[in-house]
């Protein structure tokens, strides 16, 4: 079992212990695409973490982004929180219905508006929900909490970034998508895609950042995941993945193992991926 971090990552015993503690704010931000043929605010509706609510990625977003779920403008993110009761001097712990899939970006979300007392959960709603613990289907009782924020921006890069440490190799750069797609082997679920991958960068798929049970691997299996794919774990890093949410995984991984020098590509291949005249390598 991972130790509990409250920065980064607690145990489904770790959030039990503290459900009931008035500055603990517990946050659903289930995400699924549309191929899993699963609706997140409804499964939200039937059953949720006591006291959680519904933190939805693709709504608290940039609107006037063309790409997927983009970063909320601070204003955006401010008045979203404070009208879920998310504020200063809350400890949030975010899960989804997955075990670790998309939690792992509110994650990055709220370090990037500069909120560090922030944690996903563990295995998530799967293990929670295996384990016999309490599921309620009422919302919760909701007060406006103020909320200070402060963006962080070097915790998210641009296309014109990623590029340049893609071309000068001073950043290394991790693609969390599948082998497949990693190598061009496998179509883009997105119309429009190319399939390859930004050139330089390392494949370190999500998935084996896990256990079987969803749960995130130990810190020694973590590094060996992370070595065996030739990437540095203490080396300033630019995570990419599909549309900037496994990414958040990969950083996740990383800030377990103590490197904080880490950005998320927020466009990832729902960007590079169209653009005919930014370099594609296969294979």
């Amino acid at each position: 079992m991972a130790t509990d971090d409250p920065k980064t990552l607690v145990s489904t015993d770790w959030l039990a212990a503290h459900l009931e503690d008035p500055d603990l704010r517990v946050l659903d931000a289930s995400y699924y695409v549309p191929g899993m043929g699963r609706d997140a605010k409804a499964e939200y509706a039937e059953g949720h973490i006591p006291g959680a609510r519904f933190f939805d990625i693709d709504e608290i977003a940039d609107a006037r982004s063309a790409l997927p779920h983009m970063a909320a403008p601070v204003e955006k993110f401010m008045s979203r929180m404070r009208a879920m009761g998310v504020g200063d001097g809350h400890q949030v712990v975010v899960y989804d219905g997955a075990g670790i899939f998309s939690a792992a970006r509110v994650w990055w979300n709220f370090r990037l508006m500069g909120k560090t007392d922030v944690a996903v959960l563990d295995g998530g709603l799967p293990k929670w929900r295996a384990e016999g613990r309490e599921i309620e289907d009422m919302a919760p009782v909701i007060r406006d909490r103020h909320i200070t924020v402060q963006r962080q921006a070097h915790l998210v890069k641009d296309v014109t970034q990623v590029a340049s440490a893609s071309k000068l190799g001073d950043w290394q750069i991790v693609d969390a998508r599948s082998p497949g797609r990693f190598r061009g082997e496998e179509p883009e679920p997105r119309a429009g895609m190319r399939a390859g991958h930004i050139p330089g960068s390392k494949n370190v798929h999500y998935a084996s950042l896990l256990n079987a049970d969803g749960t995130m691997k130990g810190l020694d299996a973590l590094r060996a995941a992370f070595e065996a794919a030739g990437v540095d774990v203490g080396r300033r890093t630019i995570t990419t993945c599909g549309s900037g949410v496994t990414a958040a995984i990969v950083m996740l991984a990383l800030h377990r193992l103590g490197n904080m020098d880490v950005s998320l590509y927020d466009g990832s291949w729902s960007e590079w991926g169209q653009f005919e005249q930014l370099k594609v390598e296969t294979g």
